[in-house]
């Protein structure tokens, strides 16, 4: 069995949490831990686990809100991160006690009964890397903080049983917004982040029938609004508007499974 959890998304962080059970094991990733260390052992307990129990991390890029307590929480509890040899680096290349593992584009990362396939993607990092997470029966795709979707980032996403989406901007909300205009420039631009019209374009492409859950994430609590999110990913989906979940910065996701 597969399935995950956003522990919290936004501009003020982002993890989420994949389990893939078989037999009596049970394999535990964290993607992104962009909290301070005791926050975020607050949302794990709200999720019923301890941060010892996680099995890897896996960090899509340096910036504060998903790298967040990475080093501190892999010495702590003697967790092995992955994230790519860019993102290492600007990071200032910090020492892991042997506990850091190179991730790269296209090359498959075996952790207990989780296989992770990272992929490149347009965002203004040194070598960010998006996810998909599979148990070898379902696919977990997790995209957030790029500017737009290439063709080999929807390639990498075919046949997903779920998708978490970023869903970060209202076109016309961050145009009215108070950021000014170098900000609007970045959010907005092919290297910042997906537009609702965006996402939904995304997901337009990837639905199938075998798609089951489309998480909308990383959303703007300036420029965006849950309820256009739903609005735009329903149509998108062709779904009800209260079928479409939203993670939260403040309270994630509950547990899906697929």
């Amino acid at each position: 069995m597969l399935r995950f959890r956003s522990l919290g998304s936004g501009s003020t962080g982002n993890a989420t949490l994949v389990e893939a059970t078989s037999g009596g094991r049970t394999t535990r990733l964290l993607v992104d831990c962009g909290f301070g260390l005791k926050h975020l052992d607050a949302r794990l307990g709200r999720a019923g686990l301890l941060a010892r129990q996680i099995d890897a991390v896996f960090i899509t890029h340096e910036h504060g809100d998903h790298i967040g307590c990475a080093h501190a929480l892999s010495r702590r509890d003697r967790i092995p991160v992955w994230m790519s040899e860019g993102t290492w680096l600007a990071t200032g290349g910090r020492d892991f006690e042997g506990r850091l593992n190179l991730a790269r584009d296209g090359a498959e990362i075996a952790v207990g009964d989780l296989a992770l396939q990272p992929f490149t993607v347009p965002h203004d990092a040194r070598e960010p890397l998006q996810l998909v997470c599979t148990d070898g029966a379902r696919r977990l795709g997790v995209l957030t903080d790029l500017g737009h979707a290439t063709p080999y980032v929807l390639a990498r996403l075919a046949g997903l049983d779920a998708l978490l989406l970023e869903c970060n901007h209202d076109g016309d909300l961050l145009a009215q917004s108070a950021y000014p205009a170098f900000l609007k420039q970045r959010v907005g631009g092919n290297y910042g982040h997906l537009s609702n019209t965006a996402a939904a374009d995304i997901a337009r492409a990837v639905l199938h029938d075998g798609l089951r859950h489309v998480v909308a994430a990383h959303l703007s609590e300036q420029n965006n609004r849950p309820d256009i999110v739903r609005r735009v990913l329903a149509e998108a989906l062709g779904a009800n508007e209260d079928e479409i979940l939203t993670a939260s910065a403040a309270d994630g996701s509950p547990w899906l499974d697929l």
